[in-house]
This record gives C-alpha cells, sequence and structure tokens, in this order.
C-alpha cells in the first residue's frame, strides 16, 4: 500500500484517492520574472517524479501547475527592461518549458496564468466578500484570517505569533486599511501605470495567494486529492489557499499536502538565496552539465529530504548514471547473439527487485532505496551479459526492465549506436582495428582506437567482440 506524509496531519497517511484509478494533483509553478534556479528545478523535479510513479502504478494523473504572471516582481522587471508585464511573462514561460523540458519533466496537464483567469478570479473574491470572509478597503480587498477558525493548522502556528509577525512587515498605510494586521490581500488596488483589469473594487491586480485557490479547484474540483509545493510555500501561501477555499466551497481543500525540501549549496551547506550570491539557475546549468545529470541528482534524493548541491555531488551523480547507461548498453549489444529461450532464475531474481523496488516507493517516494534496486538490477544484468551465452527474452526482460524503472527518475537511457551498428566509416575503422591486432601491429591497431577516441568513439572490447559507444 502507498503511504504518503501528508504535512497536515505531520504523519505518514495511506493513499486513497478521490476517484479510483485517478489522481488529481496540484504544484504551486513559478513566477514567472527570470530563468528558474535550482529551488525551482528540485520541485518540479521531485512531484515530477512522484506523478511518474504512479503512472507506473497504473493511475491516470490529473496534473496541475499554474504560472505566476502577474505580480510584484514582473512588474519590476517590466520596468527594468523598458517592456510589458505579459511580454516578461511570454519570455520567462517559453525558456521555463525548455529548460524543464531538458530535464525530462513532463509538461502538466494543465498550465494554467493567473492573467488568463481575471473573470473566475474576481468571482471567487466577491462570494468571500459576500460570506463575510473579505472585505473592501481603498479599493484593495483582504480576507479576514482570524474568521476562518483553522488558520494555521498547515503551518503548526498560533494566531496570536502571527499577529506580531505580521505588525513587523506592513506599512502604517497598510495598517491603516486593514482590520486586521494578518489580512491578506486578495485584490490589490493598481498604482499608476501598473498593469491592471477592471473590478467592482477599481482597477487592480490578484493577489499572489488567491490565483492558486481558483486555478486549482477550477480544473480539479472543489476537492482534489494532492497539493504540492516546497516548504517555504507551507506559510503563508498554502495556509492562505486553504483559508480562502475552504470558507468559499465549505469543503475540505485537498486530503494530502506534500512539502519537498530545500537546496542548499556549496559544502557549508548555505541556503541558495540571490542575497548571498550563490543563486544558481537551470539556464546556466544544463549549458554546463549533462541536463540528465542535474535530473537524475535531485530525482534520487527522497523529496522530503533537503538537497546539497555540491561539484561533488554532481560528479557521484554523473558516475552512478554512467553505470546505468552501461548497464543498459551491455544488454543492447547482446541482442545480436542472443539465444532463443529464457532463463528462469534470472526471471525470480528480476522479481524480487522489481517488488524492492516498489516496496520502497511505496513508502512516501522512499526514492534512495528505489534507486539500490535499480542499481542491484543494473548488476545483475552485467553479471548476465558477461555470460558465454545468453538468451534473447531474458535479455530483452532486463533491458525493458532497467529501462522502465529508471524512467521513474526520468532518466533515459540509450545504447548510443549499439542497437543499430554504426555509420560504415565507423566500422571500417573498427574491422582495420581488428585486422592490425590479428596481424600483431598494435602500434596501427592503438592509433586507430585514438583516433576514434578523438572524435568521441569510445571503443570497448568484450568476449563477444568490440563495442562502441559516444562521449
Amino acid at each position: 500500500m502507498l503511504t504518503v506524509f501528508n504535512t497536515l496531519t505531520r504523519q505518514k497517511e495511506p493513499f486513497k484517492p478521490l476517484t479510483p484509478g485517478v489522481v488529481k494533483m496540484y504544484v504551486c509553478g513559478p513566477t514567472v520574472y527570470n530563468y528558474i534556479h535550482i529551488g525551482n528545478a528540485r520541485s518540479a523535479i521531485a512531484f515530477d517524479t512522484i506523478r511518474r510513479y504512479f503512472e507506473y502504478l497504473g493511475y491516470q494523473v490529473d496534473y496541475v501547475s499554474n504560472f505566476t504572471d502577474v505580480d510584484d516582481k514582473l512588474i519590476k522587471r517590466a520596468a527594468e527592461d523598458h517592456t510589458t508585464v505579459p511580454k516578461v511573462a511570454d519570455r520567462f514561460i517559453k525558456a521555463f518549458m525548455a529548460d524543464t523540458a531538458a530535464v525530462n519533466i513532463e509538461p502538466a496537464t494543465a498550465h494554467p496564468r493567473a492573467s488568463e483567469n481575471i473573470p473566475e478570479i474576481i468571482d471567487f473574491v466577491k462570494t468571500l466578500i459576500d460570506k463575510g470572509y473579505a472585505y473592501e478597503a481603498a479599493g484593495d480587498v483582504y480576507y479576514r484570517t482570524r474568521k476562518f477558525k483553522n488558520y494555521g493548522q498547515l503551518s503548526d502556528q498560533r494566531i496570536d505569533d502571527l499577529e506580531v509577525g505580521a505588525s513587523q512587515h506592513i506599512t502604517d498605510e497598510e495598517t491603516k486599511r486593514k482590520e486586521d494586521p494578518i489580512d491578506f490581500a486578495l485584490w490589490k488596488a493598481a498604482k499608476p501605470g501598473e498593469i491592471s483589469w477592471p473590478s467592482p473594487w477599481g482597477a487592480g491586480r490578484p493577489g499572489w495567494h488567491i490565483e492558486c485557490s481558483v486555478m486549482s479547484t477550477k480544473y480539479l474540483g472543489d476537492t482534489f486529492d494532492i497539493h504540492g509545493g516546497g516548504q517555504d510555500l507551507e506559510f503563508p501561501h498554502h495556509e492562505n489557499e486553504i483559508a480562502q477555499s475552504e470558507a468559499k466551497t465549505g469543503k475540505k481543500f485537498a486530503n494530502y499536502w506534500l512539502h519537498n525540501g530545500f537546496v542548499t549549496v556549496g559544502d557549508d551547506n548555505e541556503k541558495m538565496s540571490k542575497s548571498l550570491g550563490n543563486f544558481v539557475t537551470v539556464h546556466d546549468i544544463i549549458k554546463q552539465i549533462d541536463p540528465q545529470v542535474l535530473r537524475f541528482f535531485m530525482a534520487t534524493t527522497q523529496y522530503r529530504r533537503p538537497i546539497q548541491y555540491t561539484q561533488g555531488n554532481l560528479d557521484e551523480a554523473a558516475n552512478n548514471l554512467e553505470k546505468l547507461q552501461n548497464a543498459y548498453r551491455n544488454l543492447a549489444f547482446r541482442l545480436a547473439d542472443a539465444q532463443p529461450g529464457s532463463d528462469a532464475q534470472v526471471a525470480t531474481e528480476l522479481q524480487r527487485l522489481r517488488d524492492n523496488f516498489v516496496t520502497a516507493m511505496n513508502d512516501d517516494f522512499n526514492v534512495q532505496n528505489g534507486i539500490a534496486a535499480v542499481y542491484e538490477l543494473a548488476k545483475l544484468a552485467n553479471v548476465y551479459a558477461a555470460n558465454d551465452h545468453v538468451q534473447q527474452v531474458t535479455v530483452t526482460q532486463l533491458k525493458a526492465t532497467l529501462a522502465e524503472l529508471a524512467s521513474v527518475f526520468g532518466v533515459r537511457l540509450t545504447s548510443d549506436d549499439a542497437d543499430t551498428l554504426a555509420d560504415a566509416d565507423i566500422q571500417a575503422l573498427i574491422d582495420d582495428r581488428e585486422a592490425a591486432r590479428k596481424a600483431k601491429d598494435f602500434a596501427k591497431a592503438d592509433q586507430i582506437r585514438d583516433d576514434l577516441k578523438a572524435q568521441g568513439i569510445i571503443l570497448e572490447d568484450t568476449p563477444q567482440g568490440v563495442r562502441f559507444r559516444k562521449e
């Protein structure tokens, strides 16, 4: 049975979807005023891996992740770039889609934008006013936080403590407009020159929190299965989403709350932040390293644990990924001379490893134990592929299972050119090298090997013949 750690209850719970065979899942997306950083990527990769595991189990996953395309940060960026907020949003949404595709994140079922849901946002706010949960003040609309009796439950905070913190972070002007310092904005009156939309309270734009309440319930219903995001969103963002949504609908908002851990940078475990100068974007990273390595590094750490982003950890991930790739290539190479039939003993061991993988992943998506089963599978594959004689069904099963389990982590295993022999020029050089070795002209054989290596072609001598791969 699959269990998940529910932040709301602070315990692991059996996962029971509202609709059998279907998972309705909302994950907070980025504010699109810049390229995504590795903290954003960590969340996106963690929940993509969770989504992939649900799909591995046979669920249909309705996965919704928003774009915040109306925000103070976008307004500031547009002013700095002498352009408009929509153009800034379009630019960085396009970059987001390209960068996430590079690390093999599946597109969401829906990627709604705040600016495309203004009528729904206004209707939502009007309902909260009508129910007495919100009030208008000088063109702004605020939520009456104290009126929601369970406020603070998700983040485990007392409302009196929140009042002290809130009073330290708002201006005197805001204090005058609010009934209570802890009330939060649902709608913001526009300042001169800012992007805005007409509303019953004057020209303005949505507050940050309201958009996720509107878009999640619009696409997934008043109650859905899973709401995910980074730990930094527990308060105030997710706390406010619950208050808004449940006040409007009178129903439970999300059954399970999942939050991923932070990313720290360097050996000193500094939390990543712009102020510390350790801010790293995915856009830059994937120009320097294989995007698959970044994906593998982040996908193989359990989602609730912090990730330490260091060169050493990236190197370790690259080495482990290469071991899986080599095991897959070894199997692909042996298909050429595999004999009919199957090996019952290997099939039994393969099923054991599959069971171990599922057991690990069913424990709140324990990817670290899950990937350990995949490493065992790679070892089994290498041992079997080294046999003098191999059987076709067994090689095919090992190869397919290795690729299938790796895909849960978002990793694509490839056999390079091992499945279909290389182009004629490379093969001719390999044949020349073999002829030189038989003639004991080892200098020529070594030279051919070195020439191929210089072109990124690595030769591997195996008992079954020479195979090659591209670096």
